[in-house]
């Protein structure tokens, strides 16, 4: 197994395209077992995307790009906007609320950051906003996607470990929630160097805001009550929510034939990329559980450290410094195997210990020397990785301190997954 791994890490700081590493990698381990046979790692990838519960994936996909297509995205927008245009440097609070709402639509930090760093971008500039500044405020705001209904990253992990992905949910709106009130401090503090408030508080506008923006502001709701409620089951409600979002864009008027295809075509491409991380990570995978790394791994945990608390930290600190060079889809597929049985093993609440994982992973998206949405954001803002550092450090600190916080209080994520699901 150490030789398929140096390969895997050898191929990616070669500059290979993290798939086709993760899949040299695991084919290189059935070449060096000769009891296994090498029609087997064709077998397991075609076998890893045959998962049931993985129908939530595509459906998700699909519904979160309808709703960008069909005029959801400006009216969470001017909702936003609205909320914050009476406070100084409104874009910034704007970026944190958009992100929140976006959670519910998107359901991808890397998707959210690059939307909104092209969507409010070249005004922030224009108001005054330095690049850097933008770029960081833009990525970080991304984060909170990752935790708000329908999370891509929850989904995964939820499939993958078999964990209620309602539940899930559930947990990641209390930590969302809690992310965003930080960030907004954060920004808040900062604000004596953001350019000066536009105007003054405005109800009207607001109320109008937020009742032209309605059905979209209600999509995450509506995605935990039909869960709770035994409406749909996980693999059913993203199919839900692609109707939901057709009658969004038929209530908007902005349905359209052009508007429904390229939702499809970005969908194959989004769905094509995750499929074929998953079936590549099935391969590499198979050569975990053949050497009995998750049990491995529990045994070490279980052994070395007795305090479930100190072990739930060794693993977030781990999974922080592994996503300064992986991305976090490739983490949350590859580690869930080994990490899911540790937890158990150790007593940690699975739907904690989930939500926390894949909020620490989605941390590296913004972290050097790689990160996705970290470089996504820079490229389209055209500023350099160190200015993005140096304006956006106070926002990886408030993105610590929110983990910190979650694991020093462990209802904030728990909280709503115990009242709606009566855990």
């Amino acid at each position: 197994m150490l030789i398929s791994f140096l390969v895997f890490l050898t191929l990616l700081l070669l500059g290979m395209p993290v798939v086709f590493a993760i899949g040299i990698g695991g084919l290189v381990y059935f070449l060096t077992q000769p009891e296994l046979q090498l029609t087997m790692p064709v077998q397991l990838a075609l076998a890893e995307t045959q998962n049931f519960s993985l129908l939530a994936i595509p459906t998700f996909i699909l519904a979160s790009n309808l709703m960008n297509e069909l005029g959801v995205t400006r009216r969470l927008l001017r909702v936003a906007y609205a909320l914050t245009s009476f406070v100084r440097g409104g874009l910034a609070h704007a970026s944190i609320i958009l992100g929140f709402l976006m959670g519910g639509v998107s359901g991808s930090a890397i998707a959210d950051a690059t939307m909104q760093a092209r969507l409010l971008g070249p005004e922030m500039v224009r108001k005054g906003f330095s690049k850097g500044f933008i770029a960081a405020l833009q990525g970080f705001a991304g984060l909170l996607a990752v935790a708000i209904p329908p999370s891509i990253g929850l989904i995964l992990y939820g499939s993958i470990g078999q964990v209620s992905i309602g539940q899930l949910f559930a947990g990641g709106i209390g930590l969302g929630v809690l992310m965003a009130l930080i960030f907004l401090f954060t920004v808040t503090i900062l604000s004596s160097k953001l350019p000066a408030k536009e105007g003054s508080f405005d109800g009207a506008q607001i109320l109008y805001a937020l009742r032209d923006g309605f059905w979209a502001v209600l999509f995450p709701l509506l995605l935990l009550v039909t869960l709770r409620l035994g409406v749909f089951v996980p693999s059913e409600v993203g199919s839900a929510a692609v109707v939901y979002a057709l009658l969004v864009g038929v209530v908007y008027r902005e349905l359209s034939l052009e508007r429904i295809g390229r939702a499809l075509s970005n969908s194959v491409r989004d769905v094509g990329m995750v499929s074929f991380l998953i079936a590549m990570a099935g391969v590499l995978g198979y050569g975990m559980k053949w050497e009995m790394i998750p049990q491995q791994v529990s045994r070490f945990l279980v052994g070395v450290i007795e305090d479930p608390q100190v072990a739930l930290i060794l693993i977030l600190v781990s999974l922080l410094l592994l996503g300064t060079i992986l991305d976090s889809t490739v983490m949350i597929i590859m580690l869930t195997p080994i990490l899911v049985p540790a937890a158990k093993a150790l007593g940690i609440d699975l739907v904690y210990f989930g939500v926390l994982m894949v909020m620490a992973c989605a941390i590296g998206l913004l972290t050097p020397p790689v990160g996705l949405s970290m470089y996504s954001v820079c490229s389209i803002m055209g500023c350099g990785i160190q200015e993005y550092v140096r304006e956006g450090w106070p926002l990886f600190v408030a993105a610590l301190t929110t983990l910190i916080i979650a694991l020093l209080f462990p209802q904030v994520v728990l909280f709503l997954p115990e009242v709606l699901f009566r855990r």
